[in-house]
């Protein structure tokens, strides 16, 4: 009895470590900046979880800024046509097959979550940005699975 309730613990414990692999967290501040130029999972994550947090203070009509992810090819045409699309289509365009993922639009001291499958990413040139119109050029970075 005592080797299972060892066993029931340890797995408990390796329960979380593996979700967390999944799991990501990405700051955005006034300054235009995300806390990362470079995000990655696990080949074997089948989901991502990300949140990203507004860490300024400017409300999101002046500062606003969301996590957006392309492939690196399409990158610039996608947030250069989100430019037209406004802040009600979160600065993306509507029903764009080449975003891949994407959280609304935040001002400061706000949070958001999504959830995105990784199916068919492992191994592709992607990248993540703030379409927010002017943001795009300095915050993106890579993405990586696997």
């Amino acid at each position: 009895m005592k080797k299972v309730m060892s066993l029931l613990f340890l797995s408990a414990l390796a329960a979380p470590a593996f979700a967390d692999e999944c799991t990501l967290t990405v700051e955005a501040n006034d300054a235009m900046q995300f806390n990362t130029k470079a995000l990655s999972v696990p080949a074997t994550c089948k989901e991502v979880t990300l949140t990203l947090t507004h860490t300024g203070k400017l409300p999101v009509a002046a500062m606003g800024h969301n996590w957006v992810l392309t492939s690196t090819a399409d990158f610039q045409d996608v947030a250069t046509a989100g430019m037209g699309a406004g802040p009600d289509n979160n600065y993306l365009p509507k029903d764009d097959a080449r975003v891949l993922a994407h959280t609304k639009l935040i001002g400061g001291g706000e949070t958001t979550s999504i959830s995105f499958p990784t199916e068919g990413l492992a191994g592709k040139d992607l990248t993540f940005f703030c379409s927010f119109p002017g943001h795009w050029a300095m915050m993106k970075g890579s993405f990586k699975v696997g």
